[in-house]
């Protein structure tokens, strides 16, 4: 579960009404990663903004970003081992690196981009599905 302040889930609410719930015009404008935080500024891909400061910023910890990544199996791959002791092949997820390090250092641009809208999409399904089971009392 992503923590989302109250603050930021009212901005995030009110971005959904703006686009009609069409969540697919949501678009992130740019992002930033830092050691401790991965920062998100989305806009309304039919309403673009001048400046990161018009869209939404969202920030979100590396460790909820790094769920994402392996949640999603975007640093490993589905591959074959061979078992070291008893011969015989078998399939496993074989991992490329760690979360974090391969986002920065394996990943290709395509491949980040998959990751930070994997984490968009990670936010809006809580947010909406929070939601709507909290109404359901």
């Amino acid at each position: 579960m992503i923590k989302i302040a109250q603050k930021l889930k009212n901005q995030l609410w009110w971005l959904i009404i703006t686009v009609d719930y069409n969540y697919s015009r949501i678009s992130i404008a740019d992002h930033d990663l830092t050691d401790d935080t991965l920062t998100l500024w989305l806009e309304d891909k039919q309403d673009f903004k001048n400046t990161l400061e018009e869209c939404l910023q969202l920030d979100i910890s590396t460790k909820q970003f790094a769920k994402i990544i392996k949640a999603e199996n975007l640093n490993s791959y589905e591959g074959q081992r061979l078992h070291p002791n008893k011969q015989f092949v078998y399939k496993t997820r074989v991992q490329i690196n760690e979360a974090l390090t391969w986002y920065k250092q394996d990943a290709t641009l395509t491949e980040q981009q998959w990751a930070r809208e994997a984490m968009l999409k990670a936010i809006l399904t809580q947010l909406v599905e929070t939601e709507v089971a909290d109404k359901n009392w």
